[in-house]
């Protein structure tokens, strides 16, 4: 009998080592749950005082948990659709169709409205290249810029990619401030969930080479006017671009937050006031943010350890 039990206790003891992990590892994701909760608590909050529709995609991109509402809802894009051209034109960069110093010079039939930057240019002789119109186009969302890009890219090219990553709802159908295009209900379109998934696939390389994502969201975080990062802390890398029109606020991105980068993707449409709108963007990134913010820096118990705290 006690060479029996000498014969199997060592298995009994890795069988109680793991149970303990596994102990901890449902304790601690259980603790992780409840913050999850109050986080869609505050996303509907906001929600039942917003005179307006909104969608909201949040995706941990260290666990993979997401959290979605009306995240299937089709929403106009606005300017947040040019993400999905500038994806487009790193990957022709990618397989060589382009060069994104590649020259062009910029024309008078290029502007439209909106343009704070190519308006400002002097047409037939101003030069830039590519890598400079889709800053403009990121940095202050310069309309000529992005429709420039568009016609080089080509619209088809666009949405053939966003098939290519099983973004059905996802479609860019007209060039900017085209008022005909969109009277005719021709309207840049995603949802939530659509915006994340494309954010996700670039995040996790598999739109781009490691060398092109790295500069495509070092693109996509040059400094802008935008929701999300409104409330969050002064030099966050935050890769991210907003949309405004008329009734209609949007922002998406990726928040590279030390040890807890996320997703988030706002949408907000039929709204009776936009700055409405932008502050349930500003409302719900910051709840985000201050959720990731302790899962980053807290121990698998919750307990948080700042610099210079020597409290026990």
């Amino acid at each position: 009998m006690t060479s029996f039990l000498k014969q199997w206790t060592p298995i009994v003891l890795v069988l109680a080592i793991f149970g303990a992990h596994r102990l901890s590892a449902q304790t601690t994701q259980s603790k992780q749950q409840i913050l999850w909760q109050k986080l869609e608590a505050a996303v509907n909050d906001v929600d039942r005082g917003l005179d307006g529709v909104l969608g909201v995609a949040i995706e941990d991109l260290t666990s993979g948990q997401k959290f979605l509402l009306c995240g299937t809802e089709v929403f106009p894009q606005a300017s947040s659709i040019k993400i999905a051209v500038l994806a487009e034109l790193y990957r022709q960069a990618q397989s060589g169709k382009l060069k994104l110093n590649d020259s062009y010079t910029v024309e008078a039939s290029d502007l439209v409205p909106d343009s704070s930057i190519t308006g400002g240019l002097t047409p037939g002789t101003t030069r830039v290249t590519l890598r400079d119109l889709a800053t403009m186009m990121v940095a202050v969302s310069d309309n000529s810029a992005t429709n420039v890009l568009i016609d080089r890219v080509g619209m088809e090219n666009v949405n053939g990619l966003m098939n290519s990553l099983g973004l059905a709802h996802t479609r860019l159908r007209r060039k900017m401030m085209d008022l005909r295009a969109a009277g005719e209900g021709r309207e840049n379109i995603s949802t939530p969930q659509d915006m994340m998934v494309l954010l996700e696939g670039l995040f996790r390389g598999k739109v781009l080479s490691k060398q092109m994502t790295d500069d495509f969201f070092k693109m996509l975080s040059t400094p802008k006017s935008s929701f999300i990062p409104r409330n969050l802390p002064e030099g966050l890398k935050i890769a991210n671009k907003p949309g405004e029109l008329e009734g209609v606020r949007n922002d998406s991105g990726v928040v590279f937050l030390a040890n807890r980068p996320y997703i988030i993707c706002v949408m907000t449409t039929y709204l009776r006031r936009e700055r409405d709108g932008e502050e349930a963007i500003s409302k719900i990134s910051l709840s985000a943010f201050q959720m990731f913010d302790r899962l980053a820096r807290a121990s698998e118990y919750g307990r948080v350890i700042s610099p210079g705290n020597s409290s026990r």
